[in-house]
């Protein structure tokens, strides 16, 4: 839904009330004098979510249950990073087995399959071919959504298999797993992992050959993890492509979080430089040599159906990007299935204390960075999460200023579907992102406006 009106011949506002198949609530609201942009805004108005505040005083061994609750689509994400963040603190994260290790990068790459392709054929494909939704679009290509559809299953039942369920996992602790999965039930989902695995590979090179993607090229600063060995996922500290090199512990203070009035989402730059992106071009542009054998085979393939070698520049190149994550994620699902024996501990014991710990790991969206401070109890004395899609919205909008500049002859509704479809291109998941809170109110007689930093309860 858009809308738009014209001044004097030159200026024209363009607004898109809600966004569209977005997790979220959103809008667009673009100004432009001929030529130049007066003012871009992703309007992010969904009512903040206090989490971080009220996780204060509840015991650590709560926290996983309740980030999780943060989204339903990356939960494993909000899991992770807590757990790895609670585990500095209560100093038993060097304690993790590699097997717990292995059975938390094995849940990870469930959600990344199963957000991956609901985004890239569900939501995002039908801008690409030029389809009002997935409903019309499989109408002509009925095959790829149904094809599409059966790997994003197995990523669910990849999810319910390790951790319980596939929406919110129950299976997921403070220092790895209540219960490790049955060796049998694992090794009955290598052949329809199998069939995913080949399904995938062509449907990568179906996005590679098929599709025409906007020319929109960027200088970005992208953020990643950096693992000492394969593709960032839950290890490392972060790097960027200009320099950025820190711990995990180190993040918080490289960047800063700021806030605008048009949404209740926090912005994130790095101190000294500013915008950065982070999700899948950032990880495949910076690691892409700890790709699993089948994807690094694949990504040759498809750099050149596109035209294009590494490094992409191009945020639309999103899609294949994520494609070759999900040949990624299966294979390495299917490794670590075939070598898969029961654990002799599926979590290491923790006695609570006084600490502080700090990690992200990489969601399908990008970095996903949790903080904590905890009582002797144990219980959260602070707690402060950086989602991916605030750190990204600050680049989200200078993309559409970019966009803008090569919309001026075509007509508004037209510009408007071009600007939703940047924004979506991003998958950007708003509810997750929703930190703080624009209110008013009298004091004394007088009218006071605020913005008001909600996150942690401050």
């Amino acid at each position: 839904m858009s809308d738009s009106k014209k001044n004097n011949g030159n200026t024209r506002t363009i607004r898109v009330g809600a966004l569209a198949r977005v997790e979220g609530e959103g809008a667009l609201h673009l100004v432009m004098n001929g030529d130049q942009v007066e003012k871009v805004h992703l309007e992010i108005y969904e009512p903040p979510r206090f989490y971080e505040a009220f996780l204060r005083g509840r015991d650590f061994r709560e926290v996983p249950d309740i980030t999780a609750r943060i989204c339903g689509i990356c939960p494993v994400a909000y899991q992770m990073g807590s757990c790895h963040s609670l585990e500095k603190a209560m100093g038993v994260f060097d304690d993790l087995t590699p097997e717990i290790h292995g059975l938390r990068d094995l849940l990870y790459c469930g959600e990344w399959i199963e957000s991956h392709v609901l985004h890239m054929f569900m939501l995002h494909l039908p801008d690409f071919l030029g389809y009002e939704s997935a409903i019309s679009m499989a109408e002509d290509h009925g095959d790829t959504v149904k094809q599409a559809l059966r790997i994003k299953k197995f990523g669910n039942t990849l999810m319910d298999t390790v951790a319980g369920r596939s929406v919110h996992p129950v299976n997921v602790c403070v220092g790895g797993f209540y219960k490790a999965p049955d060796p049998q039930a694992m090794k009955s989902l290598l052949p329809e992992l199998e069939v995913c695995l080949d399904l995938m590979c062509k449907l990568t090179l179906f996005l590679a050959e098929n599709i025409t993607y906007p020319d929109l090229v960027r200088d970005y600063e992208f953020v990643c993890l950096n693992p000492d060995e394969g593709y960032p996922m839950n290890l490392g500290g972060l790097i960027s492509n200009k320099g950025l090199n820190v711990s995990q512990e180190e993040f918080g203070k490289a960047i800063e979080e700021i806030h605008v009035e048009h949404s209740t989402a926090l912005q994130s730059i790095i101190k000294g430089r500013g915008e950065y992106l982070v999700g899948p071009l950032a990880r495949l542009n910076l690691k892409s040599e700890g790709l699993h054998p089948r994807a690094k085979e694949l990504l040759p393939k498809v750099c050149k159906l596109i035209g294009q070698d590494l490094p992409w520049c191009n945020n639309f190149l999103s899609l294949p990007a994520r494609g070759i994550e999900v040949v990624h994620a299966l294979a390495i699902s299917a490794d670590i299935i075939r070598n898969y024996q029961l654990p002799k501990i599926s979590r290491v014991p923790i006695t609570p204390r006084a600490g502080w710990g700090a990690h992200g790991t990489e969601a399908p969206r990008g970095v996903c960075w949790h903080e904590y401070e905890t009582e002797a109890d144990g219980s959260i004395k602070s707690a402060h999460i950086v989602p991916p899609t605030s750190q990204n919205q600050i680049t989200i909008e200078s993309d559409l200023r970019e966009l803008a500049r090569l919309l001026v002859d075509v007509t508004d509704e037209e510009a408007a579907l071009r600007c939703e479809h940047l924004i979506r291109n991003y998958d950007p998941c708003i509810s997750c992102s929703v930190h703080f809170l624009k209110f008013s109110r009298d004091w004394q007689g007088g009218r006071s406006k605020s913005l008001a930093r909600i996150a942690g309860g401050a």
